[in-house]
């Protein structure tokens, strides 16, 4: 059988999405109660990052440690890959001694190539172009405050990055309407809108995305490599900013969530984050839970 990764949303079935999270909620449970589940000993994950991270280093290491395996460090620095030997060569040599592996980087094709010849399964732990491991989070969130997103409008405010590639993805493999506001120039990558225009509407207006919304989301204005743009950003960017105005046109019972970091007084205002709507400290934490329980399943296939 062929070695599977999650590159995308899009590399695994709506049903297997959806028995990641459940997988995700039950292994939240247990370790919250404390129950070990020791799956994997004496296994190696090896993290390489090219972008840094809190939160992708921490939910990764410590869900491993979880499973009893161990978590493998590696940055640019650290590996050939930082000295340009061929990605191939890499992931054939790093893929050998390894049973799955995270790469956090920019560009994609970075990522594909490393899978491409990786013998073992490979996360996309964030690209330039998608985070999947975040979605994940966010849609377990939603399920555990709100139950199914099936039919439900989200909204997406700001910059049309990977995140916002990754809702668009998100959209079509949850079946959930998406109103996405971005400023001109800002905007997501146009073959995915259109592949996606039956359940993706495309706005300026940050008011008219959020109307009726059942789950407002935004991300930093500024992700890391465009901080030569910030200035122009923040210009660009006025009057996106999620606050209580702009939540007060969503449906009252509305989410609200934030990857992190987050920028208090650029995409959010000094108290959004700590506001009833938020369930971004939950969003965080379930980077942990539904990672291991990614990891899992395709450790298991």
């Amino acid at each position: 059988m062929a070695v599977r990764h999650f590159l995308t949303l899009l590399d695994f079935t709506p049903e297997e999405l959806q028995q990641v999270i459940e997988r995700a909620i039950e292994l939240k449970r247990m370790q919250k109660a404390r129950v070990p589940h020791v799956k994997f000993p004496n296994y190696v994950l090896g993290m390489i990052f090219e972008k840094a991270s809190t939160r992708t280093r921490v939910s990764f290491e410590a869900g491993f440690a979880h499973f009893g395996g161990h978590a493998m460090f590696l940055s640019p620095r650290d590996t050939q890959l930082g000295r340009g030997e061929p990605i191939a060569d890499s992931a054939k040599v790093i893929s050998s001694m390894v049973d799955i592996v995270m790469i956090r980087t920019f560009g994609h094709d970075l990522i594909e190539e490393f899978a491409k010849h990786s013998s073992v399964p490979v996360i996309n732990a964030l690209t330039d172009k998608t985070h999947p491991c975040q979605l994940l989070a966010d849609m377990q969130t939603y399920i555990e405050h709100r139950g199914s997103i099936k039919g439900k409008r989200v909204s997406w405010v700001g910059d049309g990055n990977n995140m916002c590639h990754s809702y668009i993805n998100a959209a079509s493999q949850f079946d959930f309407e998406l109103m996405i506001a971005c400023p001109e120039g800002y905007l997501p990558d146009a073959e995915l809108i259109a592949a996606n225009s039956d359940r993706v509407t495309l706005v300026n207006d940050p008011i008219a995305a959020v109307r009726q919304s059942d789950l407002v989301v935004t991300d930093t204005w500024a992700s890391m490599g465009q901080e030569d743009e910030k200035k122009a950003r923040i210009k660009a960017f006025e009057g996106y900013q999620v606050n209580d105005k702009l939540m007060s046109y969503a449906n009252p019972d509305a989410l609200f969530m934030h990857c992190l970091p987050a920028y208090r007084g650029m995409e959010i205002d000094e108290d959004t984050l700590n506001a009833p709507y938020s369930v971004v400290w939950d969003e965080a934490e379930n980077r942990l839970h539904v990672q291991k329980a990614l990891m899992e399943f395709l450790l298991e296939q």
